[in-house]
């Protein structure tokens, strides 16, 4: 080591600090000391993990003032990838790796501002990055620039998914402070096909949207559908959403089937929403025109709704919440179209509904409790498991084969039933065909026990009993001994994956199974 008073130079080969924080190897420093000011001039090689990069800087120092200028060639950095990037990033590394960095610091009293460019890399490919970060006192102003052209990634909330090699620019420009909420002036999206924008999106400490002046997406889904639409914020907590099309099946598959509660949780305040979208996709097959109406959000939960669209000059589709001065929710949704609702649930599969099917439903809710009817007209199954087995069971191989061959038509579904949490009673569900009709009562605690029970009549039993029906005690009991009515009753109790299925046979209908019968047939 060498040194000179007032110019000095000082040449170290090597100096460690413990616990791996830094090293420094060769580094050469140069300083001068004039008038109360210090100026210091460093260059060398610095340690940050397993590689020695190029470092170079200056410090200017008096009493009043204080300036840090550096430059760092950083040839590669790995670190741990944020679990929140999983929701974005399509097989994302467990290491998000930097190379190939040229970073530029300067600090004073009064700001921190770091430039770099370089590489990154989530997965299999590097990608080109730019960054700028401006720290004065406690906030933090960043632009940062990322070519996404090799790297596939997601937007699951928009169904949007890129995976092939096509030039993707993404830009952030936002501010940041720490305990407090994140600023997104600009989150841009753009690729030959794609152009998302999102303007001035503010997000509070727990990320949920305190307000957002535009978005405008204009993009080709991983359906290859195309979805343009405009959200605009019109006043204070009031937006409006305008558009030629938008794709909406996983936003209802997430409202329909989703096990997760609070869907809606987005917002921070309650906000008013309008409708004016000439086209929307519930799925690959079925589209709603002018779709119109408006949506009242409180507590990120639909407080009001009045929505309507046409499937075409005679089908529709209405959907309404109303919530009285007692907290009594009032929903009610009809589909002159069944399929794409009921087709979701994965325990019917195979749904088709004819052109005269429709689906009516209606609920009320109060403090969490909430009690429904669901009507579904005239439709056809491929496949129930559970039914499936229940008729081989009950030596109604015919009508099973049928079941998981052509399917079983149905003319009425309804079913009545209770929620609270994750307990579904199901009071009563009947169904009635041409070659079956079933009764059902009994409870589903999701993910853990299902527990039913129920009557199994095929067609041509109630045909004949219903020609019997002046005779009510003949059809109850028979003209002669062993003659009466034939079904069976069963029932299903287990975990959903491992179900127990019993059947025995029955001589006679109850009285709630004829009445319910006679109900529907008489309305028809």
């Amino acid at each position: 080591m060498s040194s000179e008073y007032k110019t000095s130079k000082f040449l170290d080969n090597y100096l460690e600090i413990k616990d791996n924080t830094i090293k420094i190897k060769n580094h050469k420093i140069k300083s001068n000391f004039k008038n109360n000011k210090l100026t210091i001039n460093g260059s060398g090689k610095i340690k940050l993990q397993e590689i020695f990069e190029d470092i170079n800087y200056s410090i200017d120092s008096d009493d009043k003032n204080f300036k840090f200028n550096s430059k760092l060639l950083l040839s590669e950095l790995n670190f741990n990838s944020q679990e929140y990037l999983k929701n974005f990033i399509t097989n994302l590394d467990k290491t998000t790796t930097l190379k190939d960095q040229k970073i530029e610091i300067n600090l004073d009293k009064k700001k921190l501002l770091i430039n770099g460019q370089g590489k990154i890399k989530f997965n299999n490919d590097f990608e080109d990055i730019k960054f700028k970060v401006l720290k004065i006192k406690n906030k933090f102003d960043f632009n940062t620039e990322l070519d996404l052209d090799k790297t596939p990634f997601k937007i699951n909330f928009l169904n949007f998914v890129k995976n092939d090699k096509s030039k993707t620019k993404i830009r952030f420009v936002g501010s940041y402070e720490p305990e407090n909420s994140i600023d997104f002036e600009d989150i841009i999206i753009i690729n030959e096909n794609n152009r998302l924008i999102f303007k001035n999106i503010f997000l509070n400490k727990n990320n949920l949207i305190e307000k957002v002046d535009e978005v405008k997406l204009k993009f080709l889904d991983n359906q290859n559908k195309k979805n343009n639409i405009l959200l605009k914020k019109i006043k204070q907590n009031k937006y409006q959403i305008t558009g030629s099309s938008f794709n909406a099946e996983k936003l209802i598959d997430s409202l329909l089937v989703s096990k997760k509660d609070n869907n809606l949780k987005l917002f921070q305040n309650d906000i008013e929403i309008s409708l004016n979208l000439k086209e929307i996709y519930l799925d690959n097959l079925y589209l709603v025109n002018d779709l119109n109406g408006s949506l009242n959000i409180k507590n990120n939960e639909i407080y009001a709704a009045n929505i309507s669209g046409d499937f075409d000059n005679v089908n529709n589709l209405k959907f309404t919440v109303n919530t009285n001065d007692a907290g009594e929710k009032i929903t009610t949704l009809f589909s002159s179209k069944a399929e794409p609702l009921v087709k979701r649930y994965k325990f019917i599969k195979g749904f088709e509904d004819s052109e005269e099917g429709f689906l009516d439903f209606y609920s009320t809710k109060k403090d969490g409790v909430s009690n429904s009817k669901l009507i579904i007209d005239n439709f056809k199954v491929k496949e129930i498991p559970v039914l499936a087995k229940l008729l081989a069971l009950a030596s109604l191989q015919g009508i099973a084969d049928l079941l998981t061959g052509e399917g079983i038509r149905f003319t009425d579904f309804e079913m009545n039933f209770t929620n609270k949490n994750k307990l579904m009673k199901i009071q009563e569900l009947y169904a009635i065909g041409p070659a079956i009709s079933i009764l059902i009562e009994g409870y589903i605690e999701e993910d853990n026990l299902i527990s039913l029970r129920g009557t199994l009549v095929p067609a041509t039993t109630i045909n004949r009993s219903i020609a019997s029906i002046p005779l009510i005690g003949d059809l109850l009991i028979g003209k002669k001994a062993g003659e009466g009515v034939f079904g069976v009753s069963f029932k299903v109790k287990g975990p959903p994956k491992n179900l127990e299925t019993t059947v025995n046979p029955i001589k006679t209908l109850t009285p709630r199974f004829i009445t319910r019968t006679l109900e529907k047939i008489k309305k028809n």
